[in-house]
């Protein structure tokens, strides 16, 4: 397993990062407990040693796990999330001060650690940025020992870009090889800053891994029931077309090509992976290829232009 360093943090983290998400059982159904605990331990057994989770995946649960089973474990990296609520019926987005700090030391609690490798505001807005509250809590928080760095789980650029000029060394943000904007449109600050970036929804909930049916049906509690129309998934599918050229040689699947993608850019510090079994955590780091160039520039090249002559605006 190849490793990067996390921006300015000088984090050295392995490229591949377990994602606990679809473990928690509330993204895809339900996932058995031992399952969990199994693909932890093959991640690491694979030398992944970056795992992101954040305070509300099954209120909490998924950090106790995480602190069961690597609390005691130096060279694991814990990136964890706070800002949603879900003590109530209704979930919530709090990022106060009090809020945050009463969600921190019960995230070192359920971890087992003393300080937590990297805190992220999870999802917040560009106003709970600029009010600036959120932000100088969590470096207040590694001020104080509790965290080696902190950042923003940023949902767009203008988001990344704020919490950037903020201060925050660290931002994750979905990227993928259909939704680029992102990350290129917060690339200058990134750089200079020397901000450490996460990418995730890197398959785009396994919509990239060119498996599924036009026709394909999903059900509650699967988050994708909702998260596509019928024919919002069937263009989705159809613009597979455009990246199924990039299959070819040691590229065996359309997975390994959207993950090699991924890895290619140099100015992602790990690339983040939800996967909810160990088949397929061995899947993708078996695909995920040795070391760069992921792909090769004439082919990366090729693909910008299939999408721009499709008018797929990434």
């Amino acid at each position: 397993m190849r490793k990067r360093t996390l921006g300015r943090t000088n984090l050295s983290v392995s490229e591949l990062g377990l994602g606990t998400w679809g473990l928690s059982g509330e993204a895809y159904g339900a996932v058995p407990e031992a399952e969990r605990g199994q693909l932890i331990e093959r991640a690491r057994m694979l030398g992944i040693t970056l795992f992101e989770t954040a305070d509300c995946y099954a209120k909490g649960k998924m950090e106790e796990k995480l602190g069961e089973l690597l609390g005691n474990d130096a060279e694991a990296f814990i990136v964890t999330k706070w800002g949603t609520d879900r003590s109530n019926n209704v979930a919530r987005k709090r990022f106060d001060a009090d809020y945050l700090r009463q969600a921190c030391d019960q995230s070192l609690e359920r971890l087992k650690r003393t300080k937590i490798t990297v805190g992220l505001l999870h999802n917040p807005s560009v106003k709970t940025i600029e009010r600036r509250e959120a932000t100088e809590t969590l470096a207040a928080l590694k001020a104080e020992g509790k965290l080696e760095a902190w950042g923003v789980s940023a949902g767009d650029d203008q988001v990344a870009r704020s919490a950037i000029e903020a201060g925050a060394e660290v931002i994750s943000l979905g990227y993928n090889v259909f939704r680029q904007k992102p990350l290129d449109a917060s690339l200058a600050d990134i750089k200079q800053n020397e901000t450490g970036v996460l990418a995730h929804s890197v398959l785009n909930y396994g919509q990239l891994c060119g498996v599924w049916s036009p026709y394909r049906v999903f059900r509650a509690p699967d988050h994708r029931a909702e998260r596509w129309t019928p024919d919002e998934l069937k263009r989705r599918i159809r613009q597979l077309d455009a990246v199924r050229p990039l299959v070819s040689g040691e590229i065996t699947s359309l997975r390994s090509a959207v993950l090699r993608f991924v890895l290619n850019n140099e100015h992602v510090g790990c690339t983040i992976l939800g996967p909810r079994n160990g088949m397929q955590l061995d899947q993708l780091v078996r695909e995920a290829g040795q070391a760069p160039p992921y792909l090769p520039e004439p082919k990366l090249v090729a693909l910008k232009n299939r999408l721009e002559d499709l008018g797929i605006a990434t």
